[in-house]
């Protein structure tokens, strides 16, 4: 496009103007013939015809020449043609080209060429070049005595023509150059904004993300330099977040591996006695169970990140929190926390995903749970307001810093003070819990106050409000 797509465009443009100069050329110089061909013809059938009419007026049918031989050489003078005066037989009995052609015989003559017929060439041999011809009869009552003829040069005709034919050219090559306008606005409002986008696409494609399309347009071109532009930030940003989601898998990867290897290592050189062998196997297996949660974690966002993943069903939320809570019933025992089940309606119907929203209930409450100072209790509420079922949770807990409110959706984030409180937190668990409730078209907000305690609280539309299939 740099080196061709300007040049291509001017080539294309200077044959479309030879082109259409040369049909201009072609069509006008025949139409233009043409034209001034039967416009003279006709002029000089009215010409003879009024010659005639001057004979028949006299009277005489013998045509004598002296009754109108003035007015003949005035209109031979003044439209520069040849008039001759001819007997029924087709003999010359007069000619203004002085007398050039006078008592000569015409061959073959052709005396029904009259009317608005004309002829064209040079007529019966009689004349070097081509002439138009005409032909008008001088009557009397009924009686044909005779004729007159006038004949002109093609030339003058063509003299015509070319005259007319300078104006076409000459407007057409005018035309031709206010034209080169449109090169001027192809240039401003296509090729150089196209060339500037062309650039950051090279950029784009370099992997330069932060190189800016600038264009002043409002058009298309305009819209299409924004978009990309969007595009390299949208682009950038996934970069930057795969980038930073390495990092964060290679580190909570590393810890429970590291600390697998030294394990295994202490045992197998007797580092570790074989009477405690049993409590640092359980520890293994503690930081397997790690790196269980942590992949499986991954793989779930790998499904949520797929469009229509949703299965959607009616079901009593009420009875999946029942059922989630007591899965939770021995980490109750030993932290002594307890549940407080608060529903506005012993069942409340919704349409979402089961498996789902069971997810999510699990996370939050297992989040509620860590975090919970022993000894108290986690209050799970449920209510209607409209078409949508809302469900909180709410601990008592240590809460959530409030810098790092906006920050908790993050997939592997996790705020210091959680981290130190519990070291087996992938920090993917709130991530999945926010794609869930969005890819249902639902929201989920967050309050926390440090030392108080933290309550999430999403929504859910009711079963009655069916949404279409995902």
């Amino acid at each position: 496009m740099k080196r061709s797509l300007f040049v291509k465009f001017i080539v294309a443009y200077i044959v479309f103007g030879v082109l259409g100069f040369m049909v201009v050329a072609i069509l006008s110089s025949g139409l233009t013939y043409r034209y001034l061909i039967r416009e003279r013809a006709n002029s000089l059938y009215s010409e003879a015809t009024l010659i005639s009419s001057t004979y028949s007026e006299t009277g005489n049918l013998n045509l004598s020449t002296d009754a109108v031989s003035q007015q003949m050489k005035a209109v031979s003078t003044f439209l520069d043609v040849d008039i001759w005066i001819v007997d029924r037989n087709g003999k010359v009995l007069s000619d203004t080209a002085e007398e050039a052609h006078k008592n000569i015989e015409i061959p073959d003559f052709d005396s029904t060429m009259t009317g608005m017929r004309y002829k064209l060439g040079r007529y019966h041999d009689l004349y070097p070049d081509e002439v138009l011809s005409v032909m008008a009869p001088v009557t009397r009552g009924y009686t044909t005595g005779g004729y007159v003829l006038i004949h002109e040069p093609v030339e003058n005709i063509v003299a015509s023509q070319n005259d007319i034919l300078n104006i076409v050219y000459l407007t057409a090559l005018i035309i031709f150059i206010l034209s080169l306008l449109i090169m001027a606005v192809f240039y401003v409002i296509v090729y150089r904004p196209l060339k500037r986008i062309t650039e950051g696409a090279t950029k784009y494609a370099a992997g330069d993300y932060h190189y800016k399309i600038t264009t002043n347009s409002e058009d298309e071109m305009g819209y299409l330099a924004e978009t990309l532009n969007f595009m390299s930030d949208e682009i950038s940003k996934s970069d930057d977040y795969q980038k930073q989601f390495i990092a964060n898998v290679s580190h909570d990867f590393r810890s429970p591996l590291t600390s697998i290897k030294g394990y295994l290592e202490a045992i197998l050189d007797g580092t570790i006695p074989e009477e405690l062998e049993p409590k640092y196997l359980m520890r293994l297996i503690s930081e397997t169970e790690r790196l269980t949660k942590l992949t499986q974690s991954m793989l779930s966002l790998g499904t949520l990140d797929k469009k229509g993943f949703l299965s959607r069903t009616n079901f009593d939320v009420n009875r999946v929190i029942r059922d989630v809570c007591a899965s939770f019933e021995m980490t109750c025992q030993k932290k002594e926390l307890v549940f407080e089940l608060t529903f506005a309606e012993k069942k409340e119907m919704v349409y979402a995903d089961y498996s789902k929203i069971q997810q999510v209930l699990y996370n939050l409450i297992d989040n509620a749970l860590k975090f919970s100072n022993p000894k108290s209790s986690i209050a799970i509420r449920t209510g209607i307001r409209g078409q949508k079922v809302f469900v909180s949770i709410k601990d008592t807990g240590i809460g959530i810093p409030k810098q790092d409110l906006a920050k908790i959706w993050d997939r592997f984030y996790k705020a210091d003070q959680s981290r130190g409180k519990d070291k087996h937190g992938t920090g993917l668990g709130l991530s999945i819990v926010k794609s869930i409730i969005t890819a249902h078209g639902e929201n989920i907000d967050c309050v926390s106050t440090e030392g108080v305690g933290t309550e999430f609280t999403f929504t859910l539309p009711q079963a009655s409000y069916e949404l279409p299939e995902s």
